[in-house]
């Protein structure tokens, strides 16, 4: 039995790969299970008494000098191959990266404001984390609004209010401090509030609005914009429909509705059965505001307009649930390749 460790030992210690692969095949030959060294155990098992503390010390010497030495081939082999230079075969035909697609919230809002660009308006940004003027207190929302509530908004400090802001307006009011009228702005960015996630809400979701100031802006100019917007993003055949409604920000108010286009207004599940898609408000912008923000409403009048970016979407592609724009699925994302 001592023959057969010494000579396994003297393998070990010549053995020279030439390959990875061969120190693999080497390790499961001598280490393995069923490998040379656990033969010579179940042999070790029936030696003379006598002679067991010998050759246990050689069989442990043998275990010990093998594993290191495979693990140092196996080092050596490693380091080689870092240190080996590159090739690459140059007339190789080259592989075409794989190019994504935007995501379907910029398509259309890249489309919203290319529509507005056309009638004049410029794109304006804000901060995500605003102070309660620019929120609420500028917008002519009273102390005990709802809005202010904890339910509905996302507070970072109080006293004074720092906050998530909840609605793209806030850039109005920057644009109205430090722009004198004509004031023509599309204000698109992400907002926050505090409402329960399904396939129709979710407390991240993102905004465009408009603002036009300027002597003489009436109600008609609101009307005509909104209807060549619609017919400019849901096609030629959109028509819309306003209903009073209240915003206090705005004097008077409406919800505007477009024409489904999934059903051609004739009434479906989506609509309601209605053949009406409410899409935006918007409304004359209030005198307390103009006011507020150092615009005399003695001499100029104008309109605002809002509206959640992933509505305009889901009607846009007909997507049913509003989680899916923020699970980064790339099945789902991939199906907008082609809106490039």
């Amino acid at each position: 039995m001592t023959d057969k460790i010494n000579e396994l030992l003297r393998r070990v210690e010549e053995f020279k790969p030439k390959a990875a692969a061969e120190i693999e095949d080497f390790r499961i030959k001598i280490l393995g299970k069923k490998g040379e060294l656990n033969a010579l155990l179940e042999e070790f098992k029936s030696v003379a008494p006598e002679l067991k503390r010998e050759l246990g010390q050689k069989i442990n010497h043998l275990k010990s000098v093998a594993t290191e030495r495979i693990n140092t081939l196996r080092e050596q082999m490693q380091q080689a191959a870092a240190d080996a230079p590159e090739t690459e075969d140059m007339s190789r035909p080259g592989s075409a990266e794989e190019l994504g697609s935007r995501h379907p919230i910029s398509l259309v809002k890249n489309q919203i404001v290319e529509v507005f660009s056309r009638l004049g308006y410029t794109v304006a940004e804000g901060p995500e984390i605003e102070d309660d003027w620019h929120v609420f207190s500028a917008l002519n929302f009273p102390p005990e609004h709802p809005a202010r509530d904890m339910q509905d908004t996302f507070f970072v400090e109080k006293n004074p209010d720092i906050l998530l802001r909840t609605h793209t307006s806030s850039i109005q009011v920057r644009t109205m401090e430090h722009q004198k009228p004509p004031i023509r702005v599309i204000c698109p960015g992400r907002v926050f509030r505090n409402e329960a996630i399904s396939y129709r809400a979710h407390c991240i979701f993102h905004q465009i609005e408009g603002l036009y100031i300027d002597e003489g802006v009436s109600f008609a100019d609101l009307k005509q914009s909104l209807l060549y917007f619609a017919k400019e993003i849901f096609g030629e055949q959109t028509a819309i429909r306003m209903r009073p409604s209240y915003f206090p920000f705005t004097e008077p108010s409406a919800e505007v509705d477009v024409s489904c286009n999934l059903c051609g207004g004739k009434g479906c599940p989506v609509c309601k059965g209605t053949g009406w898609l409410e899409i935006m408000g918007c409304g004359m912008v209030d005198p307390n505001v103009l006011k507020a923000n150092g615009i005399d409403p003695e001499k100029y009048s104008g309109f605002a307009f809002g509206m959640g970016i992933e509505r305009i979407a889901m009607l846009k592609y007909g997507v049913k649930d509003l989680r899916l724009y923020f699970e980064n699925d790339v099945r789902f994302l991939h199906q907008f390749d082609t809106a490039l």
